[in-house]
């Protein structure tokens, strides 16, 4: 079973994300930056590392670019190959080309604009590797 971290501070779209998420994994639900940290240490030192984590950008406490920053520090001092890191797909309203850039720069695998599309997040969760065929 594939594991799943949904990062967003916005009810909404947390359950959004969830149910349509759900179908692909078990889902974990965090609403700030520090629990996704938390939640990924939790996962990696438990043996059962996420698959796949949806970040929001605008979030409390810790930013979802220095929460990509950080998770991404980490796989690398682990020695994890690119193949072994978990999928990453920022997510956000804001349209800043800046903002999409340095996600990229940092590591991330795709970028999702809310609200959130069903069939692109489909055809994202595919060519990212994570899911084999769309549905």
């Amino acid at each position: 079973m594939k594991r799943i971290l949904i990062v967003e501070d916005d009810m909404v779209s947390r359950k959004f994300l969830s149910k349509f998420l759900s179908k692909y994994g078990e889902c974990d639900l965090v609403v700030d930056g520090l629990e996704a940290i938390d939640a990924y240490l939790l996962a990696v030192n438990d043996g059962l590392p996420y698959h796949l984590i949806c970040l929001d950008v605008m979030m409390p406490k810790i930013d979802g670019i220095k929460v990509l920053k950080t998770i991404r520090d980490l796989e690398k001092q682990n020695g994890l190959t690119e193949k072994q890191q978990c999928k990453i797909i920022i997510t956000t309203v804001l349209g800043d080309t800046q903002i999409v850039q340095s996600a990229f720069d940092y590591g991330c695998n795709a970028y999702a604009s809310k609200p959130i599309n069903i069939e692109k997040m489909t055809e994202v969760l595919h060519k990212i590797g994570f899911v084999d065929n769309i549905d």
